[in-house]
């Protein structure tokens, strides 16, 4: 496993739509440095929170999917995002 955590360019077309559930909708392909890495499957998922003065917050939606390159990779989307910076981020990717 190789720890990454740089920010990634999403594709527009969407694998799941899972807004029933408060989920973002998860990219179908992102962009990572000059590669596209196309989601074959999500393996699972799960939420982070951030504790704040007491109180806490949903901060991340986390997902560990399988690639069609036999790659399996752990991506987020950072609900605290400040306007205009990255949503999604690659945290760690490894071969087959």
């Amino acid at each position: 496993m190789r720890f990454v955590s740089e920010p990634i360019e999403p594709g527009k077309e969407l694998a799941v739509a899972a807004l029933d559930s408060g989920e973002p909708p998860l990219p179908r392909r992102f962009r990572w440095r000059e590669r596209e890495i196309v989601i074959a499957t999500v393996k699972r998922t799960w939420r982070s929170n951030k504790v704040d003065r007491g109180d806490a917050y949903l901060a991340r939606h986390w997902f560990e999917i399988a690639t069609t390159d036999g790659e399996t990779a752990v991506i987020y989307f950072d609900r605290k995002a400040r306007r205009g910076a990255p949503r999604w981020w690659l945290y760690t990717i490894s071969s087959g």
